[in-house]
């Protein structure tokens, strides 16, 4: 009876910690679908709107290491705790703002929550299941609902937008908060490094600034130039704050993040993978979906159509690799899922290439294959990070993953969005030279806008001219190769780095 009692608390603090970790990754994408409906309510510019978007993603960013080690020293269900409290905050903001700087602010603040938040859904999994096995299994139900709420993000900001307007996203992110925050006090058990000594002042400082200032600087770029100087003081910073930060957790006597663990090739190779794979995954849904809509037209249910297969593929890919984890370890599935991921990729690549004529179905298949490579993907350089990491650090080993994952994601959207950006301007150019009749010179620069963030202005979409559709594919293209091949390079080292046998105490 004393065994099925702690079975059934066990599964409900899974279910608790997988919650919590639904909530932080929906809201990497829920809030997309409601920029229009707050351009027209706010009177909100283009770069305001990014700023939506991008506060959250960069303090997301920016935090998660440093609050990953504070719950190995405080306690991970109590930073976990607090971190809900901060985004019920954040999203109480949100849905009573009236302006388009308060939503942002409360984005940011929303940031700060999912950071102390969301590493703890990983250390707290790697405490509940000291066994490799029956972690790994745990660690595929992560990875298929990671996914599903990547995917149902704009479906359920869709409907919420439908139901009361943008301010109902920020309602509903509220009312889950507050369950989930009564269920992480009742279900989630604490646990905290012992022996953590004092707070690494230093450490935090610096690889907070240092990951804050690089994904600033690449977000920044997005909108300023990479070459400008604000993008380059930030990178400088970055930099600088990074460098003198391996020496610093090399001489304190407990690091914020342990530098050796870092040694270990399998490890490297995983968090190396955490962030292609992401990047990938960014690619994918952000700028093909944008392509579909605004260059082809595709209607809502045309999208949910092709992207639903992608997203249960991500689902299954997550559960099936838990049990193949267990089975053999991290580096063979790791190998196989991203070489689906090549694949699928690839495909989709192909299939995009047919323009107006692209067949639906044959996409939708490409892009199944490519989601079952990332599920696959995720539970192996999970496993390999928390496994080859001792468990009392299991907080600085999910927050290490996170870091990486979410830096993967930021640099996906900005940097390939430097690409199709390229290409944008490349096309407007090159339209605007031969002075087509009717066609207004300052239209060049707010279809490029159109293209880039799927904000609508006041063009209409059936002016915007072919070349730039075909300029925005070929943006796309290029996109999707840079994505191909980091997730390649990530198979091939996962291929040649031998994993060493797995040490599942938690000391």
């Amino acid at each position: 009876m004393v065994a099925g009692q702690r079975v059934e608390r066990r599964t409900a603090a899974l279910a608790t910690l997988l919650g919590v970790l639904f909530l932080t990754f929906l809201d990497t994408t829920i809030v997309s679908v409601t920029l229009g409906d707050m351009e027209s309510d706010l009177s909100a510019g283009v770069i305001p709107l990014q700023w939506v978007i991008n506060a959250y993603a960069l303090v997301f960013a920016s935090l998660m290491l440093t609050a990953g080690a504070l719950g190995d020293r405080f306690g991970r269900k109590w930073v976990m705790f607090g971190g809900i409290v901060i985004f019920c905050a954040g999203s109480l903001m949100c849905a009573v703002a009236g302006a388009v700087g308060m939503v942002i602010a409360g984005r940011a603040v929303m940031g700060v929550g999912a950071a102390a938040s969301e590493p703890g859904t990983l250390s707290v999994i790697r405490q509940l299941y000291p066994d490799r096995g029956e972690r790994s299994r745990a660690l595929g139900a992560w990875s298929a609902v990671s996914g599903l709420a990547l995917a149902l993000g704009p479906v359920i900001g869709g409907l919420l937008v439908g139901l009361g307007g943008w301010h109902a996203v920020f309602w509903f992110n509220l009312a889950v908060s507050l369950v989930l925050l009564y269920a992480v006090y009742a279900f989630v058990p604490d646990s905290r490094e012992e022996s953590a000594g004092r707070v690494d002042v230093a450490g935090f400082v610096l690889g907070t600034a240092g990951i804050g200032c690089v994904a600033s600087g690449v977000i920044f770029g997005e909108n300023h130039g990479y070459g400008s100087g604000l993008v380059v003081t930030l990178f400088a910073i970055g930099a600088v704050a990074l460098l003198a930060f391996g020496p610093v957790e090399r001489r304190v006597p407990n690091p914020m993040l342990d530098l050796r663990y870092l040694r270990q090739p399998i490890v490297d190779v995983a968090l190396f993978a955490a962030f292609a794979v992401y990047f990938g995954v960014f690619a994918i849904f952000f700028f093909t979906a944008l392509y579909l809509d605004i260059g082809l037209h595709y209607s809502g249910w045309a999208l949910a159509g092709i992207f639903t297969p992608m997203a249960v593929a991500i689902v299954l890919g997550g559960l099936g690799a838990g049990r193949w984890v267990a089975r053999t370890g991290s580096r063979v599935p790791m190998v196989a899922g991203c070489a689906l991921a090549v694949a699928g990729t690839l495909q989709a690549r192909i299939e995009l290439d047919a323009g107006s004529g692209l067949t639906a179905w044959a996409l939708a298949v490409a892009l199944a294959i490519t989601g079952l490579g990332f599920g696959i993907t995720v539970v192996p350089l999970t496993s390999a990070v928390l496994s080859h990491i001792p468990g009392r650090h299991s907080g600085m080993a999910a927050s290490a993953t996170n870091t990486a994952r979410q830096l993967g994601a930021v640099a996906g959207v900005a940097a390939l969005g430097a690409i199709v950006n390229a290409h944008l301007v490349s096309a407007v150019n090159a339209y605007v030279a031969l002075a087509p009749a009717g066609f207004s010179l300052g239209l060049g620069p707010k279809i490029v806008k159109i293209l880039e963030t799927g904000g609508t202005g006041s063009v209409d979409l059936s002016d915007i001219p072919a070349p730039f559709v075909h300029a925005f594919l070929g943006g796309l293209q290029t996109a999707l190769l840079v994505a191909i091949v980091l997730i390649a390079l990530a198979g091939i080292a996962a291929a040649l780095v031998p994993e060493p046998a797995v040490r599942d105490e938690l000391s």
